[in-house]
């Protein structure tokens, strides 16, 4: 066997090796990236109340508003509420809370109407406890739909305050 072909065959040994177990060195390293943080295996599953997945499908990511309004409905406050207990349970994370708009209006009026809605937000949680030093706010306004049609339905999903978790970014 020449010196290249085993090169060759060495290599796709190591490649065939590596693809066989991800967790082979048995730090706890698996598709959720936490490896052995304290978080386990299940770290990035929804059944684990201290993941971002967690917060975002149980514990609710996002708030509706009404019509060129950035006052908190009690549906909103109520999803806050589990929102701001989340964060005070798990200091380790960080949000950043993004405001957004429907299509109608001015790009300017909706990226402003965007930073009201995000700033509400971020008000409540503060008042409920979370250290301003974790939050910071951004607006989309009309930039980034969830719905694109012209109807009352798609209107109302993109009046929205979305709040995004991210692990040690706190600064």
């Amino acid at each position: 066997m020449t010196p290249v072909s085993r090169s060759l065959l060495l290599l796709a040994v190591l490649g065939v090796a590596a693809c066989t177990s991800p967790d082979r060195f048995g730090g706890g390293y698996g598709s959720d990236g936490y490896g052995d943080a304290g978080y386990g295996k299940d770290a990035g599953a929804a059944s684990n109340p201290r993941s971002p997945a967690y917060f975002q499908q149980v514990v609710g990511d996002r708030v509706l508003f009404i019509v060129d309004q950035s006052t908190l409905t009690d549906t909103a406050r109520a999803t806050l509420e589990g929102q701001a207990r989340w964060l005070s349970d798990n200091p380790e994370f960080t949000a950043i809370i993004e405001g957004h708009a429907d299509e109608r209006g001015t790009r300017e009026y909706n990226v402003a109407l965007g930073a009201r809605r995000a700033n509400a937000v971020e008000e409540f949680l503060i008042s409920r406890g979370v250290s301003p030093a974790r939050l910071k706010t951004v607006s989309y306004g009309k930039e980034r739909p969830l719905e694109i049609c012209s109807e009352e339905s798609c209107y109302a999903r993109n009046r929205r305050a979305v709040t995004v978790v991210a692990a040690g970014l706190a600064g």
